[in-house]
């Protein structure tokens, strides 16, 4: 009876560390997440100068439509969002595929080196990235070499190849940490799926078709999501790569490389600060988020 007791009491004690050890990272979670998002909610409904708030409800939303810098980053995050994400993905199941062939050697090391990208400095890869695509630069020092171009082409002095450049860095760091998802799923496959397919007079095409596919559908599913989210919030290459580009307001030439996240930055920082209008523009890229994330569980058929 004193030992059940004794246990008991252990068991109290336990109990209430247990609450204590919660409670504290409840706390964590309400004060730097929760509130943060409560409160700029709060904040989109008025335009601040300073320490000075006017409320002005859906003000800052409806300004949204008639910002010219707002619809251009828009436009161009798109433009990207398009272009660069299928191509990445697509890539990264390629590689996938390739290295999960038993027959290929030395797959750690191409495994190593496609993801790598993935875990350099951010502004140190974009750094290196502005350097190569420079007017004199290795890029373009290569293609006048093997006699593809005759001039230097304006890889960050033009809008289309500025955004050109900025797909292909974003490309080349992303697509080995995809290609881990894709990889990590093929292993699960079991490999007599595709023995008995090839059995059936399956070709390499068909079982790629027929059954590589269907069965990474979660994981194809949860990196075009990943990616999408991701690229709304692109900051870090623009602005590198942007550095020394920028003329006045302009990121990059024409504004080429200006994102909603740049804005959002330039609003709150560099512009006249209005923290309200800023906190507008974040919520109406959660909403886009949200949208674009609905929109492709719908076109892969997955239920809520």
């Amino acid at each position: 009876m004193p030992r059940s007791r004794k246990r008991k009491g252990l068991e109290s004690v336990w109990d209430k560390w247990g609450w204590i050890f919660v409670s504290l990272m409840l706390a964590g979670v309400i004060l730097f997440v929760f509130y943060p998002i409560l409160y700029s909610l709060y904040l989109s409904t008025f335009s601040t100068r300073g320490f000075l708030k006017n409320f002005v409800g859906l003000g800052n939303y409806i300004k949204l439509f008639k910002d010219t810098y707002f619809l251009l980053s828009l436009k161009n995050i798109l433009t990207i969002l398009v272009i660069q994400v299928p191509i990445m993905l697509f890539l990264a199941l390629i590689f996938a595929t390739l290295l999960n062939d038993p027959k290929v050697k030395f797959k750690g090391i191409y495994r190593t080196a496609l993801f790598l990208p993935a875990v350099t400095s951010l502004v140190a890869y974009t750094v290196i990235f502005r350097v190569m695509f420079s007017n004199d630069g290795l890029v373009n020092h290569v293609l006048m070499t093997i006699g593809l171009i005759k001039e230097p082409i304006r890889w960050l002095l033009d809008p289309f190849w500025a955004k050109v450049t900025l797909i292909i860095a974003l490309t080349w760091r992303w697509t080995g940490y995809n290609m881990m998802f894709y990889l990590a799923g093929l292993q699960n496959i079991p490999i007599e799926v595709y023995e008995a397919a090839e059995i059936d007079g399956a070709t390499k095409t068909v079982q790629f078709f027929k059954i590589t596919l269907p069965l990474l559908k979660p994981i194809i599913l949860f990196t075009t999501i990943t990616s999408t989210i991701g690229t709304l919030q692109l900051f870090d290459e623009p602005m590198n790569l942007a550095a020394g580009v920028v003329t006045g307001s302009s990121v990059g030439p024409g504004n080429s490389l200006l994102t909603p996240s740049v804005y959002i930055y330039n609003v709150c920082f560099k512009y006249s600060p209005n923290f309200g209008y800023a906190s507008a523009i974040s919520y109406v890229i959660v909403m886009i988020s949200a949208v674009l994330a609905i929109i492709q569980f719908k076109v892969a058929g997955e239920k809520e």
